[in-house]
């Protein structure tokens, strides 16, 4: 338990600040998660693409906020392009019954 004033500030914070980047990193995952199952079902491009960016944006204010490293948000953007370009390689997945 903090002793001081500052310390106990300092507590407050960095509880408001956690809050604030766990909300912000679920964001990040359920993006990219809904981007990811979009290509791997191979729905319609125009789907996809709103995914995706979607999925940007949320990377790219992540990383503005210091939540994620920029280098992160890149490398996680590029491969999610690099899956994108894997798919259209190939045909559609088929669903498993």
């Amino acid at each position: 338990m903090p002793l001081t004033k500052s310390a106990k500030k300092a507590l407050k914070v960095e509880k408001r600040r956690k809050i604030e980047n766990d909300l912000t990193r679920s964001k990040v995952k359920s993006a990219l998660k809904g981007a990811r199952i979009a290509i791997r079902e191979g729905k319609k491009d125009k789907e996809i693409s709103e995914l995706v960016d979607k999925a940007y944006s949320e990377l790219d204010t992540a990383a503005k906020k210091h939540v994620i490293h920029k280098n992160k948000a890149s490398r996680l953007k590029s491969r999610l392009v690099k899956s994108i370009k894997k798919t259209d390689a190939k045909e559609p997945a088929k669903k498993a019954k």
